[in-house]
């Protein structure tokens, strides 16, 4: 009986052995990293048509940038939460 204890107490000291865990925070998606691209400039053109043309393009460009600005925050915010709740 006595011998039951002492192995009992070895193995329940061999268990308590802590490890440190390094937690990391995930790196950043490389479709999130890249940056927007740079506005186009209307040409010299009186004419209107060229104007609205550019004008358009800038709209798509600013609304594809801010798709992307808006992942970049959920995600962030997403990630901090999981990465604080496992703390």
């Amino acid at each position: 009986m006595k011998l039951l204890i002492v192995i009992a107490a070895f193995a329940l000291v061999g268990c308590s052995t802590t490890v440190p865990v390094v937690m990391k925070f995930p790196d950043v998606p490389k479709e999130l990293l890249e940056a927007c691209p740079n506005l186009k400039l209307a040409d010299n053109s009186p004419k209107l048509s060229a104007m609205l043309t550019t004008v358009t393009q800038n709209y798509a460009l600013y609304k594809n940038c801010q798709i992307k600005q808006e992942g970049w925050v959920e995600w962030y915010k997403s990630q901090k939460q999981i990465f604080e709740s496992v703390k």
